[in-house]
């Protein structure tokens, strides 16, 4: 797979909780240098950052993140005060406490409300695989594609896991076909990228492959 294309699938990534506005600033430069897909960053940085890009660049953050269990009205304010400052994207973390209750209508119920707060931005639903069963997995590739969401997300990278193979054939095994995969946390080299889209991944949420290729004097 050609160097380009590996790299217009990544959404370029820094949420470090100490992240500063001059290593956001490296990120943004790096993310239009490179065709990035986006650049993926705190919530607090969003409207300065695409200030700064001046639309070179999509903009993503992430709300709920990363433990998920803020209720459904926060995470509403969040994703449409993100789009009011300029986010082009938004990555979501689901309830986890009620996929394990087995609240399915309240997950499907809450991932329609944070789509209409993006006011048709692009919504990607992380769901957090490390902490999952496969039934649970399965059971929330079907919510994400009941719920018009953009994207099925594995992971936050801030759980003990990350992304891993066979989540991303089970999600491909199992969303609709208007649903798109990101797989995000330990994607850490280029052979590693060029498997996860060979599976069916469309969005790769990383900092280490343009840090790879950057070490390639590229």
């Amino acid at each position: 797979m050609e160097l380009k294309d590996i790299l217009s699938r990544c959404d370029h990534t820094l949420l470090a909780q100490t992240a500063t506005w001059e290593e956001i600033q490296t990120v943004c430069d790096d993310g239009i240098k490179y065709g990035c897909a986006s650049v993926c960053i705190p919530a607090s940085y969003v409207r300065r950052a695409a200030d700064y890009v001046s639309g070179k660049l999509p903009i993503c953050t992430v709300i709920g993140f990363p433990n998920g269990y803020d209720t459904t009205a926060a995470k509403c304010f969040m994703a449409k005060d993100a789009v009011e400052n300029g986010a082009d994207e938004v990555d979501m973390v689901v309830n986890l406490g009620w996929v394990k209750d087995r609240r399915w209508e309240d997950l499907l119920s809450e991932i329609r409300a944070v789509k209409a707060a993006c006011g048709g931005k692009l919504l990607k639903v992380i769901i957090e695989c490390c902490l999952l069963t496969d039934d649970e997995k399965i059971k929330l590739c079907e919510i994400v594609t009941d719920s018009g969401a953009d994207y099925i997300k594995t992971s936050t990278g801030f759980a003990g896991g990350g992304a891993v193979r066979e989540d991303v054939a089970l999600f491909a095994a199992h969303v609709g076909p208007h649903v798109k995969i990101k797989a995000a946390g330990g994607i850490a080299g280029l052979q590693d990228a060029e498997d996860f889209i060979a599976l069916g991944a469309s969005r790769l949420g990383t900092s280490r492959i343009v840090k790879a290729v950057k070490a390639m004097g590229v």
